[in-house]
C-alpha cells in the first residue's frame, strides 16, 4: 500500500511538474499581440457597466476592446447623423457611452476601437422606434432579395407597406438574414455610411473603426429597383442596339432580365460597389485620424464570403483597403479553426490578422487552444466573442475569462482581485 501511495504521489507530482514545464510555451506572449473583447452595445449602458468592462479587461490581460456603437442604424455615442439608441433612454442625455469607455479604457492603457455595424440597420422583429431612423427616412435605400422583389417593386418605397412586406419576410428568414440592410448601391445611402463612419473619427479619440456585416446578407440581395436600374445603365452601353432592345423589352415585363442575362456581371457589379465603399470609408477613417486603424470582421473563408456574402475582402488586403482583417473563425472544431486562420494568414501577406474565436461557444480550453494555434500560425492577435457572453451568470464555468487569462496570458492569480459581474 505504501509503495502504490508512493507511485500515485511520484506520478502527481510528475504531472505537475509536466504541467509547469509546458506553462512557459503556453503563456509565452509577444509583446505588440492585440488580445481583445467585442463588447455588444448591451453593456455599455450605464456608467457602472463601462466600468465593470474596463476593470475585468484591465484584470484580465485584454489590450483591446471593439466596442459595438452603431448596432442597428442608432448611436451609443453623441451623433448629429443618426438617433440615439434606445437602450439609453432612462440614462441622462449627457451620457456619451463611447466617450465613457475610451476615458476609462484609455487610463488603464486598453486600446478602444468603434464597432460599426455597417450595412445591417434594423432587426425586423422590432423596427425602430424613432422615426427619424434611416429605415423610415429613406426605406428606398434598403435592401431587397430576389424572392420578393418583383411584389415590392410595385409598392411605393414611401408606403408603409413597403417596409412592412421587407420585414414580414425577413422575420420568416431570421435563421439566415439577420435584420434589414442597407445597400452599398444606392449612392445616397453609401454617402450616408461614409458621413457615419467619418463623423465617429472626427469626434472621438478612438484607436480603430471596426466594421461588421460589410457584406450582403447572401447573394440573392440586392434585388431592389434602384440596384438592378443601376446595373442596366451599366451595361446597355456595353450592347449593341439589337441586344438592347431585346433586353429593355424583356426588362418591361420582367425585373430580372439584366441580372439574369448576365449573372457574372451582377455578382462582379454589386461586388465592386461594395469594395469602392470600403475604399471611401477608409479615406474618411484616416483624413479624420491618420493613426486609426480600419480593420473589417469577416467571413472566415475568403472564397464563400466572395462567391456568397459578395465580401471580396481578399482584395481589401491586396489593395491596402484594411489594416487588419479578423476572421469570424467561430467553428467549434480546432482542425478546422488552424485551417482558417492558416489561410487567412497566407492572404494577409504583411497585413495583421486577428483571429475571432467564438469563445462563447467553446469551453475556456478550447479557447485557450485556439489562441495558442493563431500563435503558432504567426496572427497579430485574437478577437473573443463575446465579452457579454462569457461573464453572463449562465456561463458554465465559474470565471471564462480568468481561466483564459491565467492559461494563455500568463496573468498570476493575484491580479484575479475584483469581480467582472
Amino acid at each position: 500500500m505504501r509503495l502504490r501511495r508512493a507511485a500515485i504521489a511520484l506520478a502527481v507530482s510528475g504531472l505537475v511538474w509536466a504541467l509547469g514545464a509546458a506553462q512557459p510555451v503556453a503563456t509565452r506572449v509577444l509583446p505588440d499581440e492585440v488580445r481583445a473583447l467585442w463588447v455588444l452595445r448591451t453593456s455599455l449602458t450605464s456608467a457602472a457597466s463601462i466600468d465593470a468592462l474596463v476593470l475585468t479587461a484591465h484584470e484580465r490581460g485584454f489590450n483591446a476592446l471593439l466596442v459595438q456603437v452603431r448596432g442597428r442604424g442608432d448611436a451609443y455615442y453623441a451623433s448629429d447623423i443618426e438617433p440615439r439608441a434606445a437602450d439609453l433612454v432612462r440614462q441622462p442625455a449627457a451620457f456619451d457611452p463611447l466617450a465613457t469607455v475610451i476615458r476609462a479604457a484609455h487610463d488603464a492603457n486598453i486600446r478602444v476601437h468603434a464597432w460599426v455595424n455597417l450595412n445591417l440597420v434594423s432587426s425586423a422583429a422590432d423596427l425602430p422606434a424613432a422615426r427619424e431612423h434611416l429605415v423610415y427616412r429613406h426605406p428606398e435605400w434598403l435592401m431587397v432579395p430576389r424572392d420578393i422583389a418583383q411584389d415590392v417593386a410595385r409598392i411605393d418605397p414611401t408606403s408603409p407597406g413597403y417596409i412592412g412586406k421587407l420585414a414580414r419576410w425577413t422575420r420568416a428568414q431570421s435563421e439566415t438574414v439577420e435584420g434589414l440592410y442597407a445597400s452599398p448601391l444606392h449612392p445616397d445611402a453609401a454617402a450616408y455610411a461614409q458621413r457615419v463612419v467619418g463623423d465617429l473619427a472626427a469626434r472621438y479619440a478612438v484607436d480603430g473603426i471596426h466594421l461588421d456585416y460589410a457584406r450582403y446578407p447572401n447573394d440573392r440581395f440586392d434585388y431592389s429597383r434602384y440596384a438592378i436600374a443601376a446595373f442596366r445603365q451599366e451595361m446597355r452601353p456595353r450592347l449593341t442596339a439589337a441586344e438592347r432592345a431585346s433586353l429593355d423589352a424583356a426588362h418591361d415585363v420582367d425585373l430580372f432580365a439584366y441580372p439574369d442575362r448576365f449573372p457574372g456581371e451582377w455578382k462582379t457589379f454589386r461586388r465592386t460597389r461594395l469594395s469602392a465603399l470600403m475604399t471611401r470609408l477608409r479615406g474618411a477613417v484616416k483624413r479624420a485620424r491618420p493613426d486609426a486603424m480600419f480593420t473589417v470582421a469577416a467571413a472566415p473563408d475568403a472564397q464563400e464570403a466572395f462567391d456568397l456574402r459578395l465580401q471580396d475582402w481578399r482584395t481589401w488586403i491586396e489593395n491596402g483597403v484594411i489594416d487588419a482583417i479578423c476572421p469570424m473563425a467561430y467553428t467549434q472544431e480546432p482542425a478546422r479553426f488552424a485551417e482558417q486562420i492558416r489561410t487567412a494568414r497566407e492572404i494577409a501577406g504583411a497585413r495583421a490578422v486577428w483571429a475571432g474565436i467564438g469563445a462563447y461557444r467553446l469551453t475556456p480550453a478550447q479557447t485557450i487552444e485556439n489562441i495558442q494555434t493563431g500563435r503558432r500560425l504567426g496572427v497579430n492577435g485574437f478577437v473573443l466573442f463575446s465579452y457579454d457572453s462569457l461573464i453572463a451568470p449562465t456561463q458554465a464555468a465559474p470565471d471564462y475569462l480568468a481561466t483564459v487569462s491565467r492559461n494563455a496570458f500568463g496573468r498570476p492569480r493575484s491580479a484575479d482581485t475584483g469581480s467582472s459581474r
